[in-house]
């Protein structure tokens, strides 16, 4: 099963980075966050990845084209031209990279990967969120429902601590980072049947992918939700990236199932 990403965005929230970079290669821990993504898919046996360029999309062409070099131990003979490889510890990523606009919408991006998914049920996330999301368990829950799409619904932690207080104005209760508030929240990590590009039709160069076709999906009963309880966290600003490389650092990144027992 193929596993498309978002990567084609302009990340503008996160300009100080985004300026000479792609969002999905901010680096985590020295690896980019489209790595970290792909790992996680890798951890559960999915390796095929289809990946919708955009904004310096080039750059993300010349990371993988690249891969192989920069995680390997070479000798390099100039006067022969010749590489040896003594070691590598490339993954076992076949990655497709397709070129799909630098302003197109996130609609139009997946509707330009169509023939890429070749009519099989796919997996969609977007190039800047990662979770310690059980891909099997999502995938269990998909097909037990049947419908032609299934998100990843996560629950944000309050901005704001709580306090509860007597009448005298005692803090009886404090809460620094408490629960969400109830709501449940897009947090990507898709599962898409070929029948949702029935709602991609005509030009989607503008069309958000959440907007229209997936409120058409819902509105059709055909769109499920699988909540997810555990660690999420999408990059959206400066802060996110410093939250998340202090985890890395400290050996105590969520996501990084690929290295749990």
């Amino acid at each position: 099963m193929k596993v498309v990403i978002l990567a084609g965005g302009l990340g503008t929230r996160i300009s100080e980075e985004t300026v000479i970079k792609p969002k999905p290669m901010i680096e985590i821990g020295g690896k980019p966050i489209l790595w970290h993504i792909m790992k996680i898919y890798s951890h559960y046996g999915f390796n095929d990845f289809v990946v919708c360029l955009g904004y310096k999309g080039h750059l993300i062409k010349e990371y993988f084209i690249n891969y192989f070099l920069y995680n390997s131990d070479i000798t390099v003979e100039l006067e022969k031209n010749v590489i040896d490889v003594h070691f590598t510890n490339a993954e076992s990523f076949k990655v497709t990279l397709v070129d799909t606009g630098v302003d197109t919408n996130t609609a139009g991006r997946i509707k330009r990967i169509e023939k890429h998914v070749k009519g099989e049920t796919f997996m969609l996330t977007y190039g800047d969120g990662v979770a310690d999301i059980n891909i099997n368990e999502l995938l269990e829950f998909h097909k037990k429902n049947g419908k032609k799409a299934t998100l990843t619904s996560i629950q944000l932690p309050g901005r704001f601590g709580n306090i509860e207080t007597n009448d005298k104005g005692i803090v009886s209760r404090f809460q620094e980072k408490p629960e969400g508030d109830g709501v449940w929240i897009n947090g990507g990590f898709f599962v898409l049947e070929p029948g949702i590009f029935d709602y991609l039709k005509g030009n989607m160069d503008t069309i958000q992918w959440e907007k229209k076709p997936l409120i058409e999906i819902a509105n059709d009963g055909q769109l499920a939700a699988f909540k997810h309880n555990g660690f999420w966290k999408c990059m959206d600003a400066m802060r996110d990236k410093i939250e998340l490389e202090e985890l890395w650092s400290a050996n105590n990144a969520p996501w990084k199932i690929w290295e749990k027992k």
